[in-house]
């Protein structure tokens, strides 16, 4: 048999070199792809992370600016424009993206335009899927949620659900508790819209028996938002829980807002809220109460009713019991019902 020559020999060696630099090669060029790709996610993770936090600070911003006692509305984002002005933004809204419909639906809900609310229910299944709960949005939905209209807070529920991707079933709430248990920096939020679903008729009982469990955590700013979650959950179940928590929570902060609740934010309607009434009487005669929670009380009384009567137990049951018969609801003077 033929020997290999020289060059033949040197090719041959070559080749199992030249391999092993190619495998190094894709072998660099994977752990290189892997990195990258690890570097994007953490990309990706800190974006969300950043995103929520801020939609986190500016509740707490929104919050923290509506004292228990205030019956003002807050101002609208837009002025108010002419019917005729509307009518033809109103027909412009159709050429817009599904986002910026909604963005500029709700503006025009805030400024008090009938037409908007009806719109936005119209058009909400189209908007399915192609809503982001962006910072604007997000504003947006805030400023909504301080109307004294309650047909426009409840506009922004809708449209915070569908950009928050939370369609009207069990498995959004089953969603949001698996957040609430695992992601810490994630419940408060989820705490808030568990309570606006139940509001919305999904699963109510499940979202109350959770609120009110939270409601009773170790930690603080648990407390406080299960407490928002009960403001916008807005049944008549959950007024009793806000009463409790009003009169017992060992924070001030925690006390404060399930009076803002009662009396002011949340999904409480007018009606539901004056039903507290006499249970806010009753509790002027505990005696473990302290000054400050006492304070909350008539605040809590002022926003509701209307009325002032200052610190005075007596005046204020004297006045309740010329209010509290239903026949006599016609008589009530306009503004009693802050929502």
């Amino acid at each position: 048999m033929e020997e290999p020559t020289g060059q033949h020999r040197g090719a041959t060696r070559m080749a199992p070199e030249r391999a092993a630099t190619q495998r190094r090669s894709r072998t660099r060029s994977s752990w290189l792809s892997y990195g990258s790709l690890l570097v994007l996610v953490a990309a990706i993770s800190t974006i969300s992370g950043f995103q929520f936090a801020h939609f986190t600070n500016a509740l707490d911003k929104w919050r923290s600016s509506i004292p228990p006692y205030s019956s003002a509305p807050a101002p609208s984002l837009v002025s108010t424009s002419t019917a005729s002005s509307t009518n033809i933004e109103v027909e412009e809204i159709g050429h817009l993206s599904p986002q910026q419909q909604a963005e500029r639906l709700l503006e025009l809900a805030i400024a008090r335009h009938e037409n908007t609310l009806n719109l936005i229910n119209q058009k909400l299944e189209s908007w399915r899927g192609h809503l982001e709960s962006t910072n604007h949005l997000f504003h947006l939905v805030l400023s909504a949620l301080d109307s004294e209209d309650p047909r426009v807070r409840t506009a922004a529920v809708e449209i915070d659900l569908e950009a928050s991707n939370l369609s009207k079933s069990p498995q959004s709430v089953t969603r949001l508790l698996k957040q609430i248990q695992t992601d810490q920096s994630g419940r408060y939020l989820a705490l808030w819209r568990l309570g606006a679903l139940g509001n919305r008729g999904v699963e109510p009982a499940t979202v109350l028996s959770n609120l009110l469990r939270y409601s009773h955590d170790v930690n603080q700013k648990t407390r406080f938002w299960a407490v928002e979650g009960l403001a916008m959950l807005g049944t008549e179940e959950s007024i009793d829980s806000l009463l409790s928590i009003m009169a017992h929570d060992p924070a001030q902060q925690v006390r404060e807002r399930a009076a803002t609740g009662l009396a002011r934010s949340g999904l409480l309607t007018g009606e539901q809220r004056l039903t507290a009434v006499p249970q806010l009487l009753n509790l002027l005669d505990d005696d473990s109460l302290d000054p400050s929670t006492l304070s909350l009380i008539y605040s809590t009384l002022r926003a509701i009713t209307g009325a002032s009567f200052g610190s005075d137990p007596e005046a204020w049951r004297e006045w309740w019991a010329h209010h509290d018969q239903p026949e006599k609801s016609r008589h009530v003077p306009k503004g009693l019902l802050l929502v």
